[in-house]
């Protein structure tokens, strides 16, 4: 579903994406793991387009037109891929790439429903018609309930997304990644500052929608990591240093000296560097 080849963004002197390929497979639930700085963000900034990559390519196998194709097989090689290098992120967005945020990142002041009805509407053609009565677009709104009471919150549409506490913040951001039927989804550490009663809810989101779309997840909680990804990739550096099983790359020396040393399973609350925010989640900014 998606794939990068070479992917490497350098900052002056700095490489913090150092020759990255990575393939992500239809509805596989891939974790991104490796310590602050290692490059994470960075690497998601890159497929979504809101970087330029240094050298290499960011390219999608979603079946959809996306961006100004004329057809669908415009830009399409023979195996079925499709190039989106330098795209913008409403181009990759168009094609079906989805992204949440490290930081929560709602319209505050909205309905829980309008925030996910607006992503839905921005997603499909009428995204350019935003002064449109909101009662005339039927479908984005049947959409958006459908996608609120999969994430938990059809009995909260009405609410206004401030009311929400963080961890039903997290649920909401799911569901605005969600509006619009990506295929493929990025879910930057979606568990970070969550307290540990929320936790479980986001984990079992994550692993419902793992079932039918490709996801890419960010996360520093080393339990849940191990707990629902089919693969792990460990970056340090910049560069994969790890692409396997989780339980083949928990025993790998080179990941326990980069970033797992230490871990124990069952520690939930902390990250392999050991940090943990007051409610027990594990927590953890990335520079690059």
């Amino acid at each position: 579903m998606l794939r990068t080849r070479g992917l490497t963004r350098r900052f002056g002197g700095l490489t913090a994406v150092d020759d990255v390929g990575l393939a992500l497979g239809e509805d596989e639930l891939c974790s991104l793991i490796g310590p602050n700085g290692a490059g994470k963000t960075t690497f998601f900034n890159l497929l979504t387009g809101a970087l330029d990559p240094s050298e290499g390519t960011v390219e999608l196998r979603t079946g959809r037109a996306g961006g100004n194709a004329e057809s669908d097989d415009a830009g399409v090689d023979a195996d079925g891929w499709r190039d989106v290098t330098g795209a913008s992120p409403h181009e990759v967005a168009s094609m079906g790439v989805h992204r949440s945020y490290q930081i929560t990142n709602v319209f505050p002041a909205s309905t829980v429903l309008e925030n996910v009805r607006v992503a839905a509407q921005a997603a499909g053609p009428d995204a350019a018609n935003f002064w449109r009565n909101a009662g005339q677009l039927d479908r984005y709104l049947d959409e958006a309930y459908a996608v609120l009471d999969r994430v938990g919150l059809a009995d909260r549409a009405e609410e206004p997304a401030s009311a929400l506490s963080h961890g039903a913040k997290r649920q909401l951001e799911v569901g605005i990644a969600l509006a619009g039927d990506p295929d493929v989804l990025l879910l930057d550490e979606p568990n970070a500052g969550v307290s540990s009663e929320s936790v479980d809810r986001v984990v079992d989101l994550i692993e419902d929608v793992a079932a039918d779309h490709a996801v890419l997840l960010v996360e520093h909680n080393m339990d849940i990591v191990m707990e629902v990804s089919d693969r792990v990739v460990v970056l340090n550096q910049g560069a994969v240093i790890a692409d396997d099983e989780p339980a083949a790359v928990r025993e790998d020396p080179a990941v326990q000296e980069a970033y797992l040393g230490g871990y124990e399973p069952g520690t939930a609350g902390s990250d392999a560097d050991g940090e943990a925010d007051e409610s027990g989640a594990a927590t953890g900014g990335e520079a690059a």
